[in-house]
This record gives structure tokens, sequence and C-alpha cells, in this order.
């Protein structure tokens, strides 16, 4: 007698070396997503500068440095010039100036001049300055477009070509067109290039999310995420350490994106997912990475086992509709949308707004990356003691409720800030990690890359959205705060209506109900089959079988 794709991996080894190899390769293309997410916010930080003038030196070629820019530059405040405005330039000579001044000013005309002998930035490099220094922000949105972009195109196109190669793709997308941006002729380039990054980012991130969690058993689907999140974290530390010793904006561009290129070789050992082959009905490609995973994991496998596998006659192709049409499902999307988008939100208004909290920016991203790795590794033991429902409503109750702490905290405690600030991206991370666990349990296999995606994208929302949040703190500094602190409350709220998946064997399809997945334990004496045909005495049985043992 044979079970489903479950009973399969137990044979086989779910967490063996196998699966430990696969996890590996996961976190090593996680490592390089930190520096594609936040290398950008190391190199536009604010340089000192001022308006070209030297067109005075056509007037009087032997004027110092302090003299021209007394008489060409008006003062914004006692010990300082202004950065964006300049005096007329006029045609008269240099005594007239000297005694009459100049007395009309404007935007600069001929450019910008800034420290000279220091490493050139994106701002240095663009002149992000002045009128310019709001492309900075729309940059960064033009990345999480395409990051939006990246998880409604992979997430339907892995459900139908299959994980492996949306991956690989990805990866070749983002190790090139990241070295690319290093080589930008102007900054639209390079925003489009960092669009297409975005792309390349969300296609591995949520390709990979899948290809880990279909792989592994019951009690090890939670390690695939967790440590993939653990090196995203590890990213962000060496980020931080490698922004502060690189401080020329191509260079560090280029160190963050040749590693993912270094991985060319995973074109060779990178597997498809198993799962996934046998809802497309390839039977025989499924049992040959099957054959390959037991042996890795020096298991074998009883000859008779891949004799009653045969291809199971129904559509295994869903699309982001059919999420909506049945009840079940379209409960669990909406409020699984409503918590990525919140996750995202917050994590990026205070990823984003590292210099904002009371501690040097290179510090704050290294303590964040810190903080990432801690949460990472208490969300895998605490999803195993107390289950996904809970814990995604803890960390998000907690998370809103440090943001909202914050607003009612002066400026001048930051260290109450900053504790307060650390605390509460703990808990959106775990809630992160957990929602990634979560959302593919959530989910039958031949929509889970689908609904990914979807959710995937309303995280991009948040995180388009969450700068322009920032924004509104020229009204009132703790509007943002207040808005990053009760979004999570609410999301922590609707999570209660969730179904627990813990301990549940992963759906295969539509028709099988979140409440109805198949726990890993016997019970009775009876297991369900999944998607698997089984043969009988000569008599094939249908996917829904119970079959006893």
């Amino acid at each position: 007698m044979m079970t489903d794709f479950g009973e399969i991996l137990k044979i086989v080894g779910d967490f063996g070396r196998f699966q430990k190899c696969l996890v590996l390769q996961i976190s090593l293309g996680s490592f390089s997503i930190a520096f594609h997410m936040f290398g950008q916010l190391f190199m536009v930080m604010d340089v000192p500068h001022h308006c070209d003038t030297s067109w005075i030196h056509e007037i009087s070629p032997n004027l110092s440095k302090e003299q021209q820019l007394n008489l060409t530059i008006p003062w914004n405040t006692p010990g300082s010039y202004e950065e964006c405005h300049m005096y007329t330039q006029v045609e008269r000579d240099i005594d007239s100036i000297l005694q009459y001044g100049l007395n009309s000013t404007e935007k600069c005309r001929n450019g910008w001049v800034y420290p000279s002998g220091e490493e050139q930035t994106l701002v240095t490099q663009f002149d992000l300055v002045c009128d310019r220094k709001g492309l900075h922000d729309i940059s960064m949105s033009i990345y999480t477009v395409g990051l939006l972009l990246g998880a409604l195109v992979s997430g339907s196109l892995s459900d139908r070509i299959g994980r492996r190669p949306v991956t690989l793709f990805s990866m070749l997308l983002m190790g090139a067109f990241g070295v690319g941006a290093a080589f930008a002729p102007d900054f639209y380039v390079y925003m489009a290039l960092r669009c297409l990054v975005g792309v390349a980012v969300s296609g591995f991130t949520i390709s990979t999310v899948t290809l880990g969690a279909e792989w592994a058993g019951v009690s090890y689907r939670t390690h695939t995420v967790v440590i993939s999140h653990c090196s995203f974290s590890i990213g962000q530390m060496t980020l931080a350490g490698l922004a502060y010793g690189v401080r020329n904006w191509k260079l560090l561009q280029i160190a963050g994106s040749v590693p993912v290129l270094c991985l060319f070789f995973y074109i060779w050992v990178l597997p498809e997912s198993a799962r996934w082959l046998m809802t497309k009905g390839k039977i025989e490609e499924a049992k040959k990475l099957l054959r390959k995973a037991a042996f890795v994991n020096n298991q074998s496998i009883p000859p008779e086992l891949f004799e009653q596998l045969t291809p199971v006659e129904k559509d295994t192709f869903g699309t982001i509709l059919d999420l909506f049409r049945k009840q079940h499902l379209r409960n669990v999307t909406l409020v699984m949308l409503y918590t990525w988008f919140v996750n995202s939100l917050v994590y990026y208004g205070m990823s984003l707004n590292v210099g904002n909290f009371g501690l040097d920016i290179y510090w704050m991203q290294f303590v964040f990356g810190a903080v990432g790795i801690l949460s990472c590794l208490c969300c895998s033991f605490l999803l195993q003691w107390f289950g996904r429902k809970k814990c995604q409503c803890s960390f998000l109750l907690l998370g809103g409720v440090m943001m909202l702490l914050i607003t009612s905290i002066p400026q001048d405690l930051p260290v109450v800030v900053t504790t307060l600030a650390v605390v509460g991206r703990f808990a959106i991370s775990a809630s992160f990690s957990t929602s990634y666990v979560y959302c593919a349990e959530l989910f039958p296999t031949v929509l889970r890359q689908t609904s990914l995606g979807l959710c995937s994208m309303s995280a991009r929302v948040g995180s388009i959205i969450s700068p322009l949040i920032g924004l509104l703190d020229k009204y009132h500094p703790s509007i943002s705060k207040a808005i990053f602190g009760s979004t999570p409350v609410i999301g922590g709220i609707l999570c209660f209506l969730l179904p627990e998946t813990h301990g549940k064997e992963l759906q295969d399809y539509m028709e099988e109900g979140v409440d109805g997945q198949r726990s890993c334990e016997k019970v009775n004496g009876s297991y369900e089959i999944g998607y698997l045909t089984v043969k009988e005495d000569g008599q094939s049985t249908g996917h829904t079988r119970v079959t006893r043992l």
C-alpha cells in the first residue's frame, strides 16, 4: 500500500543531507539579497555641497576659495553657506562687485561642488541634491515596483514551468543587472536597472521559499525559511561593514552584486520540486529526483513503491481567481494579503529610517541585522512549540505595541527609543519569517507559488507606501509611528481567523480545505491519500481515497 508524498518523503529522508544542501544553496543566494534591499542607503548619505560659482574666476582668477564663496554664495546660517542658491551671475568687474556686492539670488545654474578627496557616491555622481534630492526616494519606489512586478510574474510562472528555472533565471538577472547598475551613464538608467534587479529578487525569494518547503518534512518546513532569513540578516550585517569600508558607490555596487554570479554552478546542482513534478504528472522525473535524494540521504526506497505511482488525471493548474472562488481559500487569502502588507510596511518603514533611532546608520543597520538573526532563531523554536497561528498573532501585536510606545517617548531619550525600535524590529522580522512559513502551508501545491506571488505583491505595495508615510512627519513626528504601530495590531487580531497548520501535511489540490489538511501523525491506523494514484489489487483508486495500512 502507498500513501501520499509526505509518506514518501519520510522514507527518502524528510531533512537529510539532500535537504540540508538545498537549504544551503538557498541561503547563499539569500545572503546577497540584503545588499540589493538596503545597499543604496549607504550610497546617498548627505554630502556637503554648494553651487559651482567658478564663473567669478573669469573676472578675477586670483581669488582664494574663501573669497569666492563669500562673494558668490549667500549665508544660510552663521558659519554655513546656502547649498542650493547662489548670487546671480553678473557682467561687472571685480572692484564693482567688491564695492557693491551681489544681491539677487537664483538656483544653482552650473551644477554643484563637493568636498575634494572623498569617495564618489550616488549623490556626487548624479547630483542628487536640491531639486534632484527627491530622485533618491523615487528610485527606492521604482525598486519596490520591480519587486511587485516580479511577484506578479514569477508566482504564476513558477507554478507553470517549475521552481528551479525561475530561481536560476532570477539569480542571473539579479547579478547581471546589479553589476550593470554600477556602469549606468545616468540616474534614470540606474533606476531602470534597479527595477529589473527588484523583479529578480522577488522571483528568487518566493521561488526558493516554495522549493525548500516542498522538499522538507512536516517538522522541518520552518527550518528552510528561517535559515534562509538568517542568511539574509547575516548579509545585512555584512553590508554594514562592507559599506563602512568601501565608500565608492560603484565598487560597493559591484561587490554586492558579483557574489550571486559566482553561484552559476547551481544550474547543475539545484533540484526541482519533486512534489510539483508529481502534480504536473511528470512521474518519471519525480522518481529520478526522489532516488537521488534517497541516495544522498543514505536511504533506500522499496522498488514496489514507485510501481504504485501513476499520473493523476485532473487539472493541476490554478489561477489567482481560484484563490477567491472557494470560501476557505478566499478567507485565508484576504487575511494573508493584509498580514504581508503590514509586515512589509513596518519592516521597511523601520529599515529605511535607521538614522532616526538615535544611532549611527552603520551601527543601526548592523544591530538590525543581528536582531534579525535572533528573531529567526527564536522563531524556529516558537513555531514548533506554539504553532503558526499564535506566533503570527503575537509577533504582529508585539511589533505594533512597540511602535505605539515610541510615539509617547520624548526624542531626547534616544536609548529608550532605540531599545523599543529594536524590540519592534525583532517582532516584525519574526512575523515576516512566520508569514513565509504560514503562507507556504496554507495554500495547495497547484496554487502555492501563485498565492505566494500575490501575497508578495501585497507586501510590495506596503514597501512602496512605507517611504510616503514618512513624509507625514512634517505635520507631526508621531504620525508615521502611529500608523506603523496601529496597522500590525489590526493584523494580529485578524490572524486569529486563520486555521492552524502546525504538524499538518501540505495540501496539493484546491479541493482539500485548509481544515482538512492531513496530520503527519497516524490516526486510527489510517492515512488519507493525497495526489498519488495507488494501485490496489490491480485497481486504480482516486486521490481522495483513505487507505488503511
